[in-house]
């Protein structure tokens, strides 16, 4: 009898060992979301959006092509450089367009790698190769740092997070930011050894301490994506001048109402 719990004991092991193997194989699939077919819309106005905006394209190193949308009002005034989160595509991201570009500034959204249209595949590194060289992109057409405001959104908060260290742009704001991916797939699949498994980490509570722009943070307490005691810590770990923004009623992609733009425009008002 012993030898047939054992070789149960044995199948249930390779079992799992398999399964590991498959999360570990197709991790990205996981993670990373596009809506499939990707495509990037050129006429945005029939999509919705009502502001002005240049259809752009933007050159990676590794023939990587990301497409965007670039609204512009004026040299001097504040550029918000919009980081979307793990799912959908720019289309998916018009309702706060809208409502950004009704505040005194420019913006530019880009599509990740493999999202809207961009070529290449997302991972960790080559999310962050995407946003610097959306901030080159900037650079390049006379916007500088100290008037860029990175905003990142869920997954983009580790982007912006990630690239706004130690560095001196206008602000960061982080929509429902997580402390790292390791935290969250241990509260998602805590059967499996995801410190070991995963490749794209987003350490984000090692690296925030290390802003040195003012920062505000908004999180719904009703998320149930990113726990909102993740976007709480990341608010506490945060050792800059910082402004929050929480909300009792609101679940993951907060609701883009005019309260909320307020505390954006509240946000604005206190930066240099």
């Amino acid at each position: 009898m012993s030898n047939i719990y054992f070789k149960i004991f044995l199948l249930l092991l390779l079992i799992y060992f398999l399964i590991t193997l498959i999360v570990y194989i197709f991790q990205r699939n996981l993670l990373y979301h596009p809506s499939s077919p990707s495509h990037f819309t050129q006429n945005v106005k029939e999509e919705g959006l009502i502001h002005k905006v240049e259809i752009i394209n933007i050159n990676v190193k590794e023939n990587i092509n990301l497409n965007g949308w670039f609204h512009f009002k004026d040299i001097n005034k504040k550029t918000i450089l919009f980081f979307h989160g793990n799912a959908g595509n720019l289309e998916n991201r018009i309702y706060k367009l809208n409502l950004l570009g009704n505040l005194d500034l420019n913006f530019l959204i880009i599509g990740w790698r493999g999202y809207s249209g961009s070529t290449g595949k997302p991972t960790e590194t080559g999310l962050y190769e995407d946003a610097k060289s959306a901030i080159e992109w900037l650079i390049s057409n006379g916007i500088f740092e100290e008037n860029i405001i990175l905003y990142g959104e869920s997954l983009g908060t580790a982007v912006a997070i990630e690239i706004g260290q130690n560095k001196k742009f206008a602000g960061v704001i982080l929509e429902a930011p997580f402390t790292s991916m390791i935290d969250l797939g241990q509260k998602y699949y805590p059967f499996f050894p995801v410190r070991l498994l995963l490749k794209d980490t987003y350490e984000n509570k090692k690296k925030v301490k290390n802003l040195k722009s003012p920062l505000l943070v908004m999180h719904g307490k009703k998320d149930n994506v990113v726990p909102f005691y993740m976007g709480k810590k990341i608010y506490e770990i945060a050792n800059i001048k910082k402004f929050q923004y929480f909300t009792d009623t609101d679940d993951h992609m907060m609701n883009f109402d005019d309260k909320l733009v307020k505390n954006i425009q509240l946000f604005l008002n206190q930066l240099d």
